[in-house]
């Protein structure tokens, strides 16, 4: 082993300037090597080049553009939409105006093998010209096509690898997947593979996701990562790992802010675990939840609250009217109110909202309001409950109370719910109404906890201008929990 091969193998990743997609790497792509970044039109390669590039001109380095389908001004304007100058990069442009107009008719009689040597030769020398560090070379497509052929676009393909390769440049190759389906050949080439994929949804903007295909010698972060084009680039959104993130945190219980509740769970709420507050439509949940990130808020922790049903400012308008004032910490920052519209996030983007509430801001309590419309509003997502299971393992692993609401379908009687999620929560808590002389009750009681001997009993709890309220065990009854419950003399 030569010495510039030791070099190379011991290199810095060359950065991506996308940090999710350095972190899927990481570090970033491998330094000196040649690598394939693929997608159909509008999955974003154009874009993760160009960031490609303009994080090496951050750096210092020599960043050349060679594009043979976009135009140099298609190019600018592209930058422009996302408040980028193009300066200092090297834009190369082979799109030979002389050769592919439509008035020069020779052009239609040129050669292929001509025009493709010329292709190549034009590759070459701008390379040799400007010496880059990194290049861009969009797209493989052309070059496909003036093949005319699978080996001798192999050939050209494995030369221009065999070029680069002497070179102390970081290569990406983009192409747009034009060729026939299964055609690995370019996989086999490039060191490494990027696949960038996007769906339209019934309902809501498209979904784009990106997989590491391969990686020679790397042990990257497999499977498939959301992602999103925004002004400014790419954002990805790294597949959470639960089992990568886990830290140290005092695991005693703390207070839900109602005595009734903590009795119920055993002693309160516990760091680290994950409560389901289920009921049907109007019993109370979110009144619940709400005071329990208050009596957090209270404590001096932080809270992040995504809402997916109810506007913001009825949220705000309701806890105000029950006692519970929210606007001070939200004006101090101490909580989050995010609302969220499922047919415009992705599961992945989510997550990725959850974990940087946790780790940048700090939240020790998250609530998630409701279930039910995050599962609906993505329903063409396969694997959501997976998904959900791995991002309160991320939760439990950090420390932090993560609550839950589940609606029920149904107001008494035979309640349904359209998912089941009960057997991912450390404790669920089970609300009703029932109906006794012809007044419409609550009742409330913990169906199940994970980490204390929680109380098998039920009780009456309250909503009123006071806020909530846990009564006494209602021990006349029987059949509460099915909502016509039978008074049982003696047992009162």
């Amino acid at each position: 082993m030569n010495d510039t091969t030791t070099d190379r193998e011991h290199a810095v990743p060359t950065q991506t300037g996308i940090a999710g997609l350095d972190h899927i790497l990481r570090g970033g792509f491998p330094a000196y090597r040649l690598y394939l970044v693929e997608g159909t039109p509008g999955t974003g390669k154009t874009t993760l080049a160009l960031n490609f590039l303009l994080e090496g001109r951050k750096n210092g380095e020599t960043a050349l553009y060679i594009t043979l389908s976009e135009t140099a001004d298609e190019l600018h304007s592209v930058a422009r939409s996302h408040g980028w100058s193009l300066d200092g990069i090297d834009l190369f442009e082979l799109v030979a105006e002389n050769e592919f107009s439509l008035e020069n008719e020779q052009s239609l009689l040129h050669p292929s093998e001509v025009e493709l040597g010329e292709t190549v030769a034009g590759i070459i020398e701008q390379v040799e010209k400007t010496n880059p560090t990194r290049v861009v070379l969009d797209s493989l497509s052309e070059l496909r096509l003036l093949s005319q052929g699978a080996l001798r676009y192999r050939r050209q393909i494995l030369a221009l690898k065999h070029f680069f390769a002497k070179r102390d440049c970081t290569v990406l190759m983009l192409d747009d997947r034009t060729a026939e389906p299964g055609d690995l050949q370019l996989h086999s080439i490039a060191h490494g593979v990027v696949s960038l994929e996007q769906s339209a949804s019934d309902f809501g903007s498209e979904r784009r996701r990106m997989r590491v295909v391969k990686m020679r010698g790397l042990k990257y972060s497999g499977g498939f990562h959301d992602f999103t084009i925004e002004r400014g680039g790419l954002v990805v959104y790294p597949r959470l790992v639960a089992s990568e993130h886990h830290r140290e945190f005092d695991p005693a219980p703390v207070t839900t802010g109602l005595a009734g509740l903590d009795r119920l769970l055993g002693d309160g709420l516990v760091p680290g675990t994950s409560t389901l507050l289920t009921g049907p439509a109007g019993v109370g949940k979110t009144t619940t939840a709400v005071r329990c990130l208050v009596a957090a808020l209270e404590r001096g922790d932080r809270v992040a609250y995504y809402l997916f049903d109810e506007r913001l400012a009825t949220l705000l308008q309701r806890s105000a009217a029950l006692g519970m004032d929210l606007q001070p910490y939200l004006d101090n920052g101490q909580l989050t109110l995010r609302q969220i519209d499922p047919a415009e996030l992705s599961p992945g983007e989510f997550a990725g909202a959850v974990q940087a509430a946790v780790e940048t801001d700090g939240a020790r309590m998250i609530v998630i309001d409701s279930l039910n419309a995050y599962m609906h509003g993505m329903p063409s997502d396969n694997f959501l409950v997976l998904q959900m299971h791995e991002l309160l393992s991320y939760l439990s692993q950090q420390g932090i109370i993560s609550l839950m609401i589940l609606g029920q379908h149904g107001v008494m009687g035979d309640l349904r719910v359209d998912i089941d999620v009960s057997y991912l929560a450390d404790a669920v808590v089970l609300m009703r109404f029932f109906e006794v002389e012809g007044m419409v009750r609550k009742s409330i009681a913990v169906i199940k906890t994970r980490t204390s001997d929680h109380e098998r009993i039920i009780r009456e709890f309250d909503i009123g201008a006071s806020g909530v309220t846990i009564g006494e065990p209602l021990t006349g009854f029987a059949g509460l929990l099915s909502g016509q419950p039978n008074y049982v003399p003696g047992n009162d």
